[in-house]
């Protein structure tokens, strides 16, 4: 099969690609385009997702929202799902350009699986669910933590596409912090995503561009909820910060590229870490 493929419904596309799995699907196309303009990349049979309107938007189900997977990063930041999930919305607005993030999509960050995929250390934070489908097993759920597997490796099958992320809404602080080589327009040098809790008094946070996958903190998620005010929202020891922004570096697996050195990856790493989690539950003195 050759050519641009354009399917109407998500069963026609499934049906496709289970025919021929080695088709490229396209979605966005802010990544795929790139590795074409590079020559990295040389396509004969394209999969375009751009009339699939099922897989557009989101909606509330129960106590969890469904993110389909041609949500863009604009419609991420936001309105009501703004409101639900912040931390989804300020990684959002750190991605590119506006017509990519009126372009790029949440599925094609997470089909991508690059390490410094800024949408994908906030949904390991959210501890989110994956939702693919293929025209021969139907629809199954991977949990993040199982999706991404190693640099722009995942879990998907043969035939699979990804159809959307279920999240169950917490309800309490998030935050997104990224540092790159500069303001605006970047390639994460280092991410971090925290996402509190109250219901459950828990606290999760991950990593990105400091590792082959998103790193949950599980030691400084451990260590810190018993140092948390829950009811004030706040720090009493200012000791805390430190020691959390330290566990979430030593969590880091940080390599040297042209970006730059793992030991400034996991530096960056433990002061970002620090910061969320101060904009999050304030000082006792605050």
């Amino acid at each position: 099969m050759s050519g641009l493929l354009r399917p109407a419904t998500l069963d026609a596309a499934l049906s496709a690609l289970g025919d021929d799995p080695e088709l490229t699907v396209l979605a966005g196309g802010t990544d795929l385009m790139v590795a074409v303009n590079y020559g990295q990349r040389r396509p004969t049979a394209v999969l375009s997702l751009r009339r699939l309107d099922e897989l557009t938007g989101w909606r509330g189900d129960g106590d969890d929202v469904v993110l389909g997977s041609r949500l863009t990063y604009a419609e991420m930041q936001h309105g009501e799902l703004a409101e639900l999930l912040p931390g989804l919305a300020q990684a959002a607005r750190t991605v590119g350009s506006p017509q990519i993030r009126a372009t790029g999509t949440i599925g094609g960050n997470l089909g991508t699986a690059s390490p410094a995929g800024d949408t994908l250390p906030v949904l390991a934070a959210y501890d989110a669910t994956v939702e693919v489908a293929s025209a021969a097993d139907g629809h199954r759920r991977v949990p993040m933590a199982e999706f991404v597997v190693g640099p722009k490796r995942t879990t998907l099958r043969p035939g699979e596409l990804i159809t959307g992320v279920r999240i169950r809404v917490p309800h309490g602080p998030q935050e997104f912090l990224k540092i790159g080589p500069r303001n605006a327009m970047v390639i994460a040098v280092a991410n971090c995503a925290l996402v509190a809790d109250r219901d459950t008094a828990t606290v999760r946070c991950a990593l990105g561009s400091v590792g082959p996958v998103p790193l949950r903190c599980v030691d400084a998620e451990a260590f810190v909820v018993d140092h948390l005010d829950w009811d004030a929202g706040r720090v009493d020891d200012p000791r805390t910060y430190e020691t959390f922004g330290a566990l979430c570096a030593e969590a880091s697996r940080p390599i040297d590229d042209h970006r730059s050195t793992a030991e400034y990856r996991r530096h960056a790493t433990g002061v970002l870490a620090r910061r969320a989690l101060m904009r999050a539950f304030r000082g006792g003195g605050a």
